[in-house]
């Protein structure tokens, strides 16, 4: 092995001038490959990695530190929930950065507390991070305002950019979008229109689903039912459904994530309703199992890699690059998922008011379920 500084076992670590010696390169390029700075040909990157490789070369990362002003450390505030969109999110983020090669410091939060960002924010600061990602992070109203002053740049996933502050860039998974196309699909299958079942409207996710449900009805002049709000939890929706099941107009439903719709889809069989001869559900997130409940969920496929990735080039950039122009924003994919729970509605709608009632004079009682309910998501 090539001299180098004396490890703990009494043997030495290769360093960068031995790396460059095996890959017949300078050690200029050796830092620049593993700083992941611009002009290295890929055939010297390849001879760099696979020397460093054959030689069991790590790069120090203080030393690094030092050289470059950077640590290649990213911190990470995000709310403390095991929900499946922020934490599908959050795996986004890490592949991201990674690929990127920068290392993660994660911060959980707990909703409810509006310092909780901030604080987080802080004590990523204080770590010496290069960049700060804020992910879907919840409105607290006039006290928990937030506009993020610091010395790094910072992303915004899922809120505006100005919740991070004039540092701040922000992307999104295209919710707004998402939720047209679920309120779309229901209309053109032949519903006159479309009720929804919102997630709680303190989260900007929530929102953006309501305003995309708006815009496809308003799109058509299409009367807007009364919104239901949830919880995000199919207990929710099983609520929901239960005052849905009354409506006399209901054909329709778009619930904006998949455990709600879930929740409404089993309300709306006890109280004697088809999905989807009688009532059409669609739902948002396409988690694991919507494939695998009866019947089959329609739903919208959150893109949550390819927006990870497009806000960590948003914001690598911003850290590599203060002085350039902001990159301009890719807007995330589209995708309808389209399964067994849509159907065009009935030809002769018999009213669900009607339908529930005859329901309970059969004597059917089915109790909420209250057990082995599944996590909620959004």
């Amino acid at each position: 092995m090539p001299r180098g500084e004396a490890r703990g076992d009494g043997s030495t670590a290769p360093r960068g001038v031995d790396v460059a010696r095996l890959a017949g390169v300078s050690q200029k390029t050796v830092s620049r490959v593993f700083n992941a700075e611009q002009y290295v040909s890929a055939e010297a990157r390849r001879r760099v990695l696979e020397a460093a490789e054959a030689l069991g070369y790590r790069m120090n990362n203080a030393a690094r530190a030092l050289a470059s002003g950077r640590t290649r450390t990213i911190g990470v505030v995000t709310l403390g929930t095991a929900l499946y969109g922020p934490a599908s999110l959050l795996i986004g983020v890490e592949r991201a950065a990674r690929d990127a090669g920068y290392a993660l410091r994660v911060v959980n939060t707990l909703e409810g507390d509006p310092g909780g960002v901030a604080g987080a924010v802080e004590s990523l600061l204080e770590q010496g991070v290069d960049g700060i990602v804020v992910s879907e992070p919840i409105d607290e109203g006039a006290e928990g305002a937030l506009s993020l002053s610091t010395d790094v740049p910072v992303l915004v996933l899922g809120a505006p950019a100005a919740f991070g502050g004039p540092r701040a860039v922000s992307a999104g998974v295209g919710a707004e979008a998402l939720a047209r196309a679920a309120t779309e699909h229901l209309l053109e299958l032949g519903h006159v229109t479309v009720h929804h079942l919102a997630g709680p409207q303190r989260w900007f996710a929530a929102r953006d689903r309501l305003e995309g449900w708006r815009a496809a009805l308003a799109a058509r002049g299409r009367q807007q039912p009364s919104v239901i709000e949830g919880d995000w939890s199919a207990a929710s929706g099983y609520a929901a459904g239960r005052d849905l099941a009354s409506a006399g107009d209901l054909t329709a439903v778009f619930a904006a994530n998949d455990d709600m719709a879930v929740g409404l889809i089993r309300a709306l069989a006890d109280a004697g309703l088809r999905v989807p001869a009688d009532v059409s559900v669609v739902g948002f997130d396409d988690i694991p199992v919507s494939a695998y409940v009866t019947p089959p969920l329609t739903t919208v496929r959150q893109p949550f890699d390819s927006v990870a990735h497009e806000g960590l080039r948003l914001l690598v950039q911003a850290i590599e690059k203060p002085d350039a122009e902001p990159a301009p924003a890719n807007d995330p994919p589209v995708e309808l998922v389209v399964r067994a729970s849509t159907a065009p509605p009935p030809a002769r709608k018999t009213p669900a008011r009607e339908r529930h009632t005859a329901t309970r004079a059969r004597g059917a009682t089915h109790a909420p379920p209250t057990e082995g309910e599944p996590p909620a998501t959004h």
